[in-house]
């Protein structure tokens, strides 16, 4: 878990004024819906491939501020990656390099949480590609989907074996998925995901007798 000692110190190690803005306290209503494609599903192997985001705050998911990129890789992957990713070596070969990736990513990003299904992976890699290019992990708050849409649930369904499969929450809240398994379409129904559950909680904090 990242903990504000870790930011702190990350934060006074910064060599790059530019990357300043993330340390700064969040303030806002918005968040980011953040989706990785990687090569693998472990975090000690996996390399990025494409990075996408989404903001999304009170009004919903806004796909006009968008943020998406393809990476290229640095390694072969084989069959059983593209299977889950969909990604062809020849369509990644085109793809902006890593670092570019990351400078861009995290400058359009600046302090707003990240939101995201199962987000501790992203986050980890995302981290560890950072600190390696300058020093320190991405300080940004994380949400995690499962956990939001586990509080939603009355507490005799919140129970610990409760399916918290990303289609089977979509369905309980209904909303479609779109372009599973690519970033973006992954972005995209987690953040719609989230809006609709922030407007069923407001709903009941509405409700007479409540």
């Amino acid at each position: 878990m990242f903990s504000a000692l870790t930011r702190l110190l990350d934060r006074r190690r910064l060599r790059d004024p530019r990357f300043l803005p993330l340390f700064e306290p969040w303030s806002g209503g918005e968040l980011v819906s953040l989706d990785l494609e990687t090569t693998s599903l472990d975090p000690a192997q996996a390399e990025i491939l494409s990075i996408a985001a989404v903001p999304v705050d009170a009004h919903g998911v806004r796909l006009s501020g968008r943020f998406v990129r393809s990476v290229r890789g640095r390694s072969d992957f084989g069959i059983d990656s593209i299977r889950v990713h969909r990604i062809l070596p020849g369509e990644s070969a085109q793809g902006v390099s890593l670092d570019a990736a990351l400078d861009e990513f995290l400058l359009w990003l600046g302090n707003r949480p990240i939101l995201g299904y199962f987000i501790a992976f992203d986050r980890g890699l995302l981290s560890r590609e950072i600190r390696r290019r300058h020093g320190f992990a991405l300080p940004n708050r994380s949400v995690e989907l499962a956990d939001r849409y586990r509080r939603s649930l009355p507490v005799r369904e919140g129970h610990a074996d409760q399916d918290l499969r990303l289609e089977t929450i979509a369905k309980h809240v209904g909303v479609p998925l779109m372009g599973r398994h690519t970033a973006l379409g992954d972005a995209v129904s987690v953040g719609l995901i989230y809006s609709a559950l922030q407007a069923r909680a407001g709903l009941r904090r509405r409700s007479p007798g409540e």
